[in-house]
């Protein structure tokens, strides 16, 4: 491999990934259709191996297009980063932003220290509210960009899906409570709804012990060993243990996290900049371990 990869043709893959089609992605990148087929030709051509695979009208990534897509979003942030460091008019503003309090303590000092960095002029707040409330107030225009848990509300673009899982203490085991004492968001919360309905659906008892708007006290309670919770798999902390089907806990389903951006901000390319980064810095997450 003696040729580099060509950054349009990055930008363009990237693109069909997120939008799951040629066309659309052809109408994002300003290309078209014909085009943005010969770049992805050109480009299978480059990498030696079939990126993409047809399933009826869209347009599907391969496990090596899977694999491309980490480095292609990497190269292109990489290559974004170094052409701010030198734009003399580079974006200055403000920017409202939204997340759950899990979701900042997990993605934020990331997000932001890039953010800053590539965009040292503008400002950004941010709001912690839970997803629905975020929703809601994005919809509203009283946030411009919100990162969400997918809750079937509002147009919210997907950017991650992870497993829901079981958690505990790795040193406790409250599962094997006759009535398993269990820790969960207060409502509204999608994870606490499909918590409870598995729980309830397999016939498994089960107790409310604890229930707070707080990420911290929630893990706190369960890294005490006093209960049991649902968590997304980015959210497990060393000391806490994964429970199974052999520990008698229901199957849970995917999280989707998601971004919802303002109405009135559609366009605007200092909350465009800032939904890259959190895209790009959530492809490229590390999982913690927890123990076994």
């Amino acid at each position: 491999m003696a040729t580099s990869l060509d950054l349009d043709q990055l930008r363009t893959f990237v693109a069909i990934a997120e939008t799951g089609s040629f066309t659309r992605a052809a109408d994002r990148v300003f290309k078209t259709q014909s085009a943005v087929s010969m770049q992805m030709r050109r480009l299978e051509e480059r990498i030696g191996k079939p990126i993409f695979t047809r399933q009826g009208r869209a347009s599907r990534l391969t496990e090596d297009g899977e694999r491309l897509l980490g480095y292609a979003r990497r190269i292109i942030r990489l290559s974004d980063e170094t052409l701010a460091a030198f734009d003399e008019a580079e974006l200055s503003g403000s920017v409202r932003f939204g997340t759950p309090d899990d979701y900042a303590e997990r993605f934020l000092p990331e997000v932001l220290a890039r953010f800053s960095r590539s965009n040292p002029r503008v400002e950004v707040s941010v709001v912690c509210e839970q997803s629905i409330d975020l929703i809601n107030q994005t919809r509203n225009g009283e946030l411009d960009l919100s990162i969400v848990t997918n809750c079937g509300e509002g147009a919210v673009e997907v950017i991650r899906r992870e497993p829901l899982l079981w958690v505990t203490s790795s040193h406790h085991s409250p599962e094997e409570e006759d009535v398993m004492p269990i820790a969960l968001f207060k409502g509204p919360c999608i994870w606490r709804g499909a918590a409870i309905d598995a729980l309830t659906e397999s016939g498994r008892k089960f107790r409310i012990l604890y229930q707070s708007v707080n990420s911290a006290a929630i893990s706190a309670t369960v890294s005490a060993g006093l209960a049991v919770t649902a968590l997304a798999e980015s959210a497990l902390r060393p000391g806490m243990r994964v429970l199974g089907e052999a520990d008698g806990m229901p199957e849970l389903p995917m999280c989707e996290i998601g971004l919802i951006r303002s109405w009135n901000r559609s366009g605007s390319a200092i909350v465009d900049a800032l939904a890259e980064h959190i895209v790009s810095s959530l492809d490229n997450l590390s999982v913690p371990a927890a123990a076994a």
